[in-house]
């Protein structure tokens, strides 16, 4: 188990108000020993969105994606049953899969060893005379799955997990936004960003609406900015605000946007789902992977709002990706310490970075 970082002292870890909270230190965003510590106390035990479960509608159909670094995988099996697997062969840790899509078996990419769709070992290739070989023992290595009625799950262990109910997170949600359900939409696009700063600049930077005026001046003209609030829940939070007026890209109605700790959000308009992941790749490195999903998708005037909705939510982003650089080359000029959050917009940040103190100081007493 790895040690607990000096950053992490006892003092940083004191919970605290919103009225009175100071922000996470600078070092945490920067400090290589913090987020390898970050891995394996926080991700390694909390659920990961890999995607939707009507992307697996049938026998064979599977999807594979990436979780804080380990590359997973979930299939439907013969028995119409979902499973999660890494996506690790177990002769030499090549992939079984690849992309998303239908299949009758799963092949590894490197030596080709063959899996039934259930993770078990169906043929070997070439290991004849390997002494003490018993194929009937080696499966791909299984994870545990959380099937939502809409949503899919997986995490390696429970254990500490500070979302220990998925489900009741995602019913919890699909009860407020009714009658529009997370369970209805279907997958159309991903598109992925990459990043030169740490995960939680972009965590920090979603979970408030207080820099909306002055990055995103063309969606401070949509959302209405006065009536922005937040909620915070055990272990997820809320901002929603109204879209008075239709646009080429967003339906008028009520715009939802949930964050479930540690790096997954689902950003919920009239009409359309787009869930965003958070992926670590190194201390001031990450990647968000933004799925759309959409109620329909086929008619002419449907075709022509999602265009726009992926052309604006393409500015936004770009909008995000360069002030969430700009902190992180902040953050690491040494000149920054922690400042203070305002108890008027900032209370998803601070609920968030709560969140993160409280996992620490549960991995420090175990």
């Amino acid at each position: 188990m790895t040690e607990r970082p000096d950053a992490l002292s006892d003092s940083l870890l004191a919970a605290s108000s919103l009225d009175q909270a100071w922000t996470l230190p600078g070092s945490w965003y920067t400090d290589p020993a913090v987020y390898r510590y970050e891995l394996e106390h926080v991700f390694a035990s909390a659920w990961q969105l890999i995607g939707h479960r009507n992307s697996l509608a049938k026998a064979g159909d599977f999807l594979v994606s990436d979780i804080a670094g380990a590359p997973v995988l979930a299939v439907r099996d013969r028995s119409d049953k979902i499973r999660a697997f890494y996506n690790v062969c177990r002769h030499r840790a090549g992939p079984v899969a690849t992309g998303h899509g239908n299949c009758t078996l799963l092949r590894c990419r490197y030596h080709g060893w063959v899996y039934e769709l259930d993770g078990s070992l169906r043929h070997a290739p070439e290991m004849d005379g390997t002494r003490n070989f018993d194929a009937t023992t080696i499966g791909l290595e299984g994870l545990e799955l959380g099937v939502t009625d809409s949503l899919l799950f997986v995490r390696n262990s429970g254990e500490s997990a500070l979302v220990a109910d998925i489900a009741r997170v995602v019913r919890e949600i699909n009860d407020r936004i009714g009658p529009q359900t997370l369970g209805s939409h279907r997958l159309y696009q991903r598109v992925s960003y990459d990043m030169r700063c740490n995960w939680k600049v972009y965590v920090d930077n979603y979970l408030e609406g207080y820099h909306i005026p002055q990055v995103h001046p063309e969606l401070a003209e949509i959302l209405d900015y006065r009536q922005y609030v937040t909620e915070t829940f055990a272990g997820y939070s809320l901002q929603h605000s109204s879209i008075e007026s239709a646009t080429a890209a967003y339906s008028a109605g009520d715009a939802y946007y949930y964050f479930v700790f540690p790096n997954i959000m689902l950003n919920i308009l009239p009409g359309r789902l787009q869930t965003n992941v958070v992926i670590p790749l190194g201390p001031d490195r990450c990647r968000v992977d933004f799925d759309y999903y959409y109620l329909e998708t086929e008619s002419a005037a449907a075709r022509e709002q999602i265009t726009e909705d992926l052309s604006f939510g393409d500015l936004v982003q770009q909008q995000d990706v360069a002030i969430c650089q700009q902190v992180q080359t902040g953050l690491s000029s040494g000149s920054y310490e922690r400042g203070r959050l305002s108890a008027k917009r900032e209370a998803g940040v601070h609920h968030f970075q709560e969140c993160l103190r409280s996992v620490f100081r549960n991995a420090t007493q175990r």
